[in-house]
């Protein structure tokens, strides 16, 4: 028989991940991220996997199983935006060459482009799993909303929704409600909603 102290000290399986991924340089992560690289960096931009490497964060983003839903890795280059120089009588420095950055970030360009691949399937989530100087990967989980096995379950049938379609490109994904400003509510957020450019278009 467990004693109640022992409770509090028994941890699940995806937290045992979780702990792993949290400080990568210091776990297991770290050695077979290295390894990995070496292979994801062959791969196409948009490559489908069979289940995802981090297991825990893709279960807490809704993840499951199950027919219908698929997770794909995206690979996108870091940095902001290239901008070849122009012979001009000015430096480099007062040209607007360097530090032009989008708009959005390099998470909500992995998905859009997730979702450019796989025109059937709208996207649900997606989490980070590794970088190197040049590149970033991402894995995004995609959830397709004609599947039955999806329109009977209970917990992603919403998905099927119209205001859902195309959520990737219109920023209603985690990632791009917080590209966004809708995770911060209150002061300082006042302009924020419905969105900024509706609000700046407020009384014209």
């Amino acid at each position: 028989m467990v004693e109640p102290d022992e409770v509090k000290l028994l941890k699940s399986f995806y937290a045992y991940i979780r702990d792993a991924w949290k400080t990568p340089g210091e776990s297991y992560v770290g050695e077979l991220r290295q390894e990995r690289l070496v292979g994801w960096r062959r791969e196409e931009t948009v490559q489908k996997i069979d289940r995802p490497t981090r297991l825990d964060r893709a279960r807490a983003l809704g993840y499951k199983a199950k027919q219908g839903i698929i997770v794909v890795r995206v690979k996108v280059r870091r940095g902001g935006r290239r901008k070849s120089r122009y012979i001009r009588g000015r430096r480099t420095k007062h040209m607007g060459m360097h530090k032009i950055t989008p708009a959005k970030s390099l998470q909500r360009i992995a998905e859009e482009r997730a979702g450019r691949k796989h025109p059937n399937m709208e996207v649900l989530n997606s989490y980070w799993v590794g970088e190197d100087g040049k590149q970033k990967w991402y894995e995004v989980i995609l959830v397709d909303p004609f599947h039955p096995a999806i329109a009977s379950d209970s917990n992603l049938s919403w998905i099927r929704g119209a205001s859902h379609r195309g959520r990737a490109n219109r920023g209603k994904t985690s990632a791009g409600k917080r590209g966004r400003g809708l995770q911060k509510k209150g002061i300082g957020a006042e302009k924020v909603r419905p969105s900024i450019r509706a609000h700046d278009s407020r009384g014209k």
